[in-house]
């Protein structure tokens, strides 16, 4: 069995390192336990540059998101068997470590995932991540019940899925009399207290309980091994330790306290461990649902006194250690004391302890991940590949207006959001109540939604008001009405004309139908003037809709005919061999382009157009459909011809452009593969994307505004909202063309 692990690794000093190295070691053994398994380490690396022992074959840096697809390759081509990723957050890349998703979803490997945290109130991306990783997990393994009763009731992951199995602890023995002897400890109480130093774990607990204990047990020392945490020291410097220091000098504690600043390998570790009288782990709170340092102690029979965070009060139960209250330091002085005063029960305490201890040595622990592993590999478990889209148009969130309703006042759609809130400083603009009103027509059609009819006459009345004598329209309008500009944008206005021919080709009234024709002819003059490609695209789409209900407009059909010679025009310069496109880069929205031929190509029943329209949608699905999941050319830095595509970041309005571009597609071919195609480009907002992570809101029933290389963008504005509601009711109505077309 060929097993990948990926977590950070000796020599970075890390605890989930010293984990991963373990779990290799006990897993794959060594000299004459050395097992039939081999495998190999993906460590991730932070800003320092490591000399990684051999069994790493390769490095992430952990902000550096091309690194994750990497290692996914080279798991899946190195004949890896299973893959067992350590998880915790911090150590992964992106929001809440969202760089690890797309990594997971290109294996081609079960996985194992260990959760070394499971968060009580996590806070909405941290719980997307956590669930997304759960999902492709084939078993999660946790260290306490406690994180089982979380994933179950917080993440809802199927209880099946999870598997217990206790922090391991180095089978590494000493004699405590040497140990002390060798420390110059002979005649001294020795209390202990290790790992990363930061405020959350309370030492200062521990320091103010001392001169109670010292009055009564002179030779008591405290030790506090370990190195200030890195990430309190990118922050904070040594402001923690230099305060515990200012605390053992004011209570006159020089000759009892010690700290050891520097992080230790085990074996000296160890030493201290057997060297102390009382290991101490005081943290400030019960969020904690492992602790390594803890499991340690335990395993090596130290008497142990905690405060009771979540897995000390598991791991102490049943007399293995005591517990104290959270900040108490005269309990916790008041246990110390009597255990050095009663010699038998301190006694009884490591032998409780030292019994437990035996049953979570490392290579028992390896053994039980090797039969978990080899039981996954019996199941003969199924990993999806991403070739075929599963048909399941049924399988959608209900169709909901609850956020354009919340978006909406009687002016118009406000065009953001603070997060699911309308942001009334940003006003209103004509992008966006076009949208609307060709989202609510749509709803209207399809489904004779009574809200949405209410709210078209409310979007409309916004493009009335915009719209200047000589046909062109404004754009922005403050909260106040106030108007914020002359001429809006090229591209407003073809958005405006794709709306309003939309509306008078589904007009639910004759009054609707004449506002439209006044607005849709009085800004006419201007078709032909507009220089934008991507004008040009959503005018068409807006004439075509005409031209649906009055094919005889002469006039009409040669504006739209010489408007898509424009955009052949256009492809013709750009176009190479390799390069089938009407720039030389793909920008935003790119599927408007395409489309707009489909349309034009359906009325002017043109061999060149219809040429152009499917080697372009060939070109755009080559380069954002891959594995059958929508990756959309990044506004980063878009794609330039010859260069590198950019990843981040990714629009809604993109995707819901290549869903209507298949669904006509499919209109002019009834070729199946499209509405696949389509399928696979709307689940980009339920998750079927780079970064693994749902832009629709479940609760608002908004939309994200998108994702950046930091995570997903939580404001849900108008045009990401829109831009879903009418994907999701072109989905629908593709569904019932196809069988339709049985």
């Amino acid at each position: 069995m060929k097993l990948a692990f990926i977590g950070t690794y000796p020599p970075r000093e890390c605890g989930i390192g010293t984990f991963t190295n373990n779990l290799f070691k006990s897993m794959l053994g060594d000299g004459e336990k050395a097992t039939k398994n081999e495998g190999f380490v993906i460590a991730l690396n932070d800003d320092l540059t490591y000399k990684y022992p051999a069994e790493v074959k390769l490095t992430i840096n952990q902000q550096n998101q091309r690194d994750y697809l990497k290692a996914a390759k080279f798991i899946n081509l190195g004949g890896t068997d299973i893959c067992i990723l350590e998880h915790e957050f911090g150590i992964f890349g992106g929001q809440n470590g969202v760089y690890i998703l797309p990594l997971l979803h290109r294996l081609e490997v079960p996985l194992i995932v260990t959760l070394h945290t499971v968060l009580k109130s996590p806070s909405y991306n941290e719980k997307a991540v956590l669930q997304e990783i759960c999902k492709m997990a084939n078993r999660i393994v946790v260290m306490s019940n406690k994180a089982i009763e979380f994933l179950i009731g917080i993440y809802n992951v199927p209880e099946e899925k999870i598997v217990f199995i206790e922090h391991g602890v180095p089978d590494i023995h000493f004699n405590p009399e040497e140990s002390k002897k060798e420390f110059k400890l002979e005649s001294k109480k020795v209390l202990l207290t290790f790992g990363f130093v930061g405020r959350n774990k309370g030492i200062e607990t521990v320091i103010k309980a001392l001169p109670a204990i010292v009055e009564k047990h002179p030779n008591i020392i405290y030790f506090i091994l370990g190195k200030t945490h890195p990430n309190v020291l990118r922050h904070s410097g040594e402001e923690y330790r230099i305060f515990l220091m200012r605390l053992v000098k004011n209570l006159q504690l020089e000759k009892h306290v010690i700290f050891l600043n520097e992080f230790i390998d085990e074996q000296y570790l160890f030493k201290y461990l057997y060297a102390c009288d009382i290991y101490i782990t005081p943290y400030l709170n019960e969020a904690q649902i492992t602790s390594g340092t803890l499991s340690y102690a335990v395993g090596v029979g130290s008497a142990v006194i905690s405060t009771p965070y979540w897995h000390a009060a598991e791991l102490l139960a049943e007399g293995r250690g005591k517990l104290f209250d959270f900040g108490n330091s005269e309990s916790l002085a008041s246990i110390i004391t009597e255990l050095l005063d009663k010699p038998d029960e301190l006694k009884t305490l490591k032998k409780r302890a030292c019994e437990y201890g035996l049953k979570i040595t490392w290579p028992k622990t390896g053994e039980r991940y090797v039969e978990l592993a080899e039981n996954i590999l019996k199941e003969k478990p199924y990993v999806i590949k991403k070739k075929d889209t599963v048909l399941d148009f049924l399988i959608l969130p209900p169709f909901s207006l609850a956020h354009i309703n919340r978006l909406t006042d009687d002016t118009g759609i406000i065009q953001h959001a603070k997060f699911g809130i309308p942001n009334l400083k940003e006003g209103y603009c004509l992008d966006d109540n076009a949208r609307a009103l060709l989202m609510v027509l749509m709803a209207y059609r399809q489904k004779k939604n009574r809200r949405a009819l209410e709210l078209s006459p409310i979007y409309l009345s916004y493009i009335h008001y915009m719209q200047n004598e000589d046909g062109t329209f404004r754009n922005f309008l403050s909260f106040s009405r106030n108007f914020l500009d002359e001429i809006g944008s090229e591209d407003s206005f073809g958005r405006t004309i794709w709306a309003l021919g939309y509306l008078l080709g589904n007009a639910p009234n004759d009054a609707y139908y004449q506002t439209g024709k006044l607005l849709f002819f009085n800004a006419a003059p201007n078709f032909e003037k507009l220089k934008s490609i991507r004008s040009i695209a959503n005018t068409m789409i807006g004439i075509s809709h005409y031209l649906n209900i009055n094919p005889s407009d002469d006039s009409m059909t040669e504006r739209l005919r010489n408007m898509a010679y424009k955009l052949i025009k256009h492809y013709e310069e750009n176009e190479t061999s390799d390069w089938k496109w009407f720039e030389s880069l793909l920008a935003y929205d790119n599927g408007i382009l395409p489309l707009a031929l489909l349309h034009s190509a359906k009325i002017l029943n043109d061999e060149k157009i219809t040429k152009v329209a499917f080697e372009t949608v060939d070109f755009l699905t080559k380069h954002t459909l891959k594995d059958n999941f929508l990756s959309i050319i990044g506004n980063e830095n878009w794609y330039k011809k010859d260069g590198e595509r950019s990843v981040f970041a990714q629009q809604p309005i993109d995707a819901m452009a290549m869903v209507l571009m298949y669904h006509q597609a499919f209109l002019l071919t009834r070729d199946i593969e499209y509405i696949n195609k389509l399928y696979a480009s709307f689940l980009w907002f339920l998750g079927e994307n780079d970064l693994r992570m749902s832009l629709y809101d479940f609760e608002t029933k908004g939309c994200c505004d998108g994702f950046e290389s930091s995570g997903v963008n939580r404001n849900q504005g108008a045009e990401s909202s829109l831009a879903y509601l009418i994907s999701h009711l072109t989905v629908l109505r593709a569904y019932e063309e196809f069988h339709e077309s049985d």
